[in-house]
């Protein structure tokens, strides 16, 4: 019988709701709790942004919680004692950023880092999976009209975490989309991160000569006089692949992560178009930075056999050729057998990403110390 990887099952329904939007940021006496979230295990915590809008931020429960004392007289004499908030956390905390059309759901990515000394915060912009719910435009799910507006999503996620964890510091690790958004961030928050994984960050347009040229101006015209416009959606293979309703391994909402995704709108484009083709001209994220793709590329126009174990979303060759201006300090991998989400491959894949991840992070850390 097939093993099915039992991230949660909805308890709820998912259904956005506009109910307790903020209208400004909060005060301490208002400032929003911890609280259980739909995984089992977890707690969450909503984000207010300025404009009444919310991103959450995820974390696995701490069980039995330690005494900053006890965590004092068990410590390695050798290694920084623990943070303020009694979690002895000694490694830096990871901040994980998801995709388009995608939400945290990887439970074993989570207890993979936290296993190796980090705590792993999940952070889902405003608009998608969890943050939907505050969602000051429920109607148009994963849509800005600026990417760059997600900085002020980063921002919150990484003071809360610093207020949580100490002095530990922070690792990025972005997947897709928000493989591009958070060296972006990065770049402009300079100092802010020790180091960003990027797994299949979306850096270029898989596409041809006339989608990447007269298409993207075509829909750059369009973002002018009617930016919120559908124009197009996923293709369902992957998604398919993925599911386990669908004959995949994962358990995920479909409300918040649909096979044929939410729809494509022209300034949401033609932001990504504009901010990639800034990647292309070389930004500097100031840290360490490690690029993983699969090994080969899938077709992602159509179902095949290969579409979980080769990147049937992305072009490798196409992030390979731009990792280069993310930095002075890019380290690229590519591993066969990878899908475009590496934490959702297929084994080994899926161990080897995940442990290549965290061999390399405490490289750098090591040595930046």
């Amino acid at each position: 019988m097939r093993r099915l990887h039992e991230p949660h099952k909805a308890t709820r329904s998912p259904t956005p709701q506009q109910s307790g939007m903020i209208d400004a940021m909060p005060t301490p006496e208002t400032r929003p709790t911890w609280e259980p979230d739909v995984l089992p295990g977890f707690e969450r915590l909503a984000l207010p942004l300025p404009g009444g809008e919310s991103a959450t931020l995820v974390r696995r429960i701490t069980p039995g919680a330690v005494s900053a004392e006890k965590a004092v007289d068990d410590a390695d004499p050798t290694v920084p004692g623990p943070t303020p908030s009694g979690r002895g956390a000694r490694k830096p905390a990871i901040l994980y950023l998801h995709g388009f059309v995608d939400y945290f759901f990887q439970v074993h990515l989570a207890d993979a880092f936290e296993a190796r000394g980090h705590r792993f915060y999940a952070l889902e912009l405003r608009g998608y999976g969890r943050s939907l719910e505050r969602s000051t435009d429920p109607t148009r799910p994963n849509y800005v009209p600026d990417i760059a507006v997600y900085h002020e999503d980063i921002d919150a996620a990484a003071q809360t975490i610093a207020e949580e964890e100490g002095g530990t510091g922070l690792v990025g690790i972005g997947h897709s989309t928000g493989g591009l958004i958070l060296p972006l961030w990065a770049a402009a928050r300079p100092g802010r991160v020790r180091a960003l994984v990027l797994n299949s960050p979306w850096l270029d347009l898989n596409g041809g000569w006339l989608m990447r040229g007269p298409l993207t101006w075509a829909v750059r015209g369009l973002a002018r006089i009617a930016p919120r416009a559908a124009i197009t959606g996923l293709k369902v293979h992957y998604g398919r692949a993925l599911h386990h309703e669908t004959g995949g391994e994962w358990i995920y909402d479909l409300a918040w992560k649909p096979h044929d995704g939410f729809p494509v709108r022209p300034a949401w484009f033609s932001s990504i178009r504009r901010w990639q083709a800034r990647v292309g001209r070389g930004i500097e994220t100031g840290c360490p930075v490690l690029v993983m793709t699969s090994l080969r590329r899938g077709d992602p126009t159509r179902w095949h056999s290969e579409v979980i174990t080769t990147d049937s979303v992305l072009d490798p060759r196409q992030i390979w050729r731009r990792a280069s201006k993310l930095g002075i300090d890019v380290e690229v991998r590519a591993l066969e057998g990878g899908a475009h989400d590496l934490a959702l491959s297929p084994e080994p894949t899926r161990t080897r990403y995940i442990t290549e991840t965290l061999d390399w992070i405490d490289k750098v850390v090591a040595r930046g110390e």
